[in-house]
């Protein structure tokens, strides 16, 4: 598990045969081979390292799912290792395991900060709510609006200068986890529907007589 709090941006070296090739500092400090590390958000296994450099394995649907095959040497990339329970949680609990990529629609500034717009698929829309949590490339941002076909966040330049932001513009591709709680929220209730249409509509809402109905 991660925060979606970036310790460092890292540089591409290699993306070839099944594994992924990353140049970092900080991530290497305390690293064991096995250790999670998520890179633009994916989660990912240290399978090799040294002084520089880290490895990991990435299969075919690690590939389809996220922007990893539009790097180039060089590109940078947003790493974080693995949340401890130490930790301070100062973003919101992030799996690393993307939902889908989508596309940087608008880039406004208002005031200090960024408007961010996402263009995204229908399957990661529903699971985004105004005001909720989502992790770009592995960041921890805050929803700031909901459209039928894309979201925005709010950037403060913090975010965007430690992080591969600022080198984003329209067009670039980001993935795209959304909130984990959402997803088993939905899991819960009959048949896998959204919360929406199981709960009983009027006035009451959702009520004690209902939720014993459905098991809880």
């Amino acid at each position: 598990m991660f925060t979606g709090i970036i310790e460092e941006v890292g540089r591409l070296e290699r993306l070839a045969g099944g594994e992924i090739a990353i140049r970092a500092k900080k991530v290497l400090e305390d690293v064991a081979l096995g250790d999670s590390i998520a890179v633009n958000g994916i989660c990912l296994t240290v399978t090799r390292f040294d002084e520089a450099h880290f490895t990991a394995d990435v299969m075919p649907e690690t590939i389809r799912r996220t922007s990893l095959a539009e790097l180039r040497r060089g590109s940078r990339v947003n790493l974080e290792r693995a949340l401890t329970l130490k930790s301070r949680l100062g973003g919101h609990i992030v799996s690393g395991h993307i939902d889908g990529a989508g596309t940087i629609a608008a880039m406004k500034e208002e005031g200090n900060a960024i408007l961010l717009t996402v263009r995204a698929s229908d399957s990661v829309l529903r699971y985004i709510v105004e005001k909720g949590s989502v992790a770009l490339d592995g960041i921890s941002l805050t929803v700031a609006r909901v459209g039928a076909a894309d979201f925005t966040v709010s950037l403060i330049p913090h975010t965007r200068e430690i992080t591969n932001l600022r080198e984003k513009s329209v067009g670039s591709r980001l993935n795209i986890e959304t909130d984990i709680l959402g997803k088993y929220v939905e899991k819960l209730f009959p048949g896998g529907c959204a919360l929406g249409s199981a709960a009983p509509k009027g006035k009451d809402g959702i009520t004690m007589d209902f939720l014993r109905q459905q098991g809880f």
